[in-house]
C-alpha cells in the first residue's frame, strides 16, 4: 500500500514510474535501459542486503545508474551503496523533494 502511495505522489507530480515489490521481478523493470532514477524501498528489517544486492546488479548492468535507497534513518546509516538515501517520515513533500535533488 506505501509503495502504490508513493507511485502516485510521484506520478501526481509528473514522474513517469515504473514499479514492482518484488525483488524476483525488479531486474527485469531496469534490465534494458537505465531510469534518470532508481528508488529501492529499504523498509523492514534485513532488506539492507537485499537492497545492496539490487543496487549492484543495478550497477552491473548501468554503472552510471543513480540509485536511491528509501529508507528510516537506522537502515540508512547501515548503507553506503546509494547515491543518495531518503528517509521515509512520510512526508510527500520531503519525499519529492528528495527524489528531485537526487536526480540533479
Amino acid at each position: 500500500m506505501i509503495i502504490e502511495l508513493r507511485d502516485r505522489i510521484l506520478r501526481l507530480h509528473g514522474f513517469e514510474v515504473s514499479s514492482t515489490s518484488s525483488l524476483a521481478e525488479a531486474p527485469e523493470l531496469f534490465r534494458h535501459q537505465p531510469f534518470d532514477l532508481v528508488l529501492v524501498d529499504v523498509e523492514g528489517q534485513g532488506r539492507v542486503p537485499q537492497a545492496e544486492r539490487l543496487c549492484a546488479e543495478i550497477r552491473e548492468l548501468h554503472p552510471q545508474q543513480k540509485v536511491a535507497f528509501v529508507c528510516n534513518y537506522m537502515v540508512s546509516i547501515a548503507s553506503d551503496c546509494p547515491d543518495d538515501i531518503i528517509e521515509a517520515d512520510f512526508n510527500p513533500e520531503a519525499f519529492i523533494e528528495g527524489v528531485m535533488k537526487t536526480i540533479e
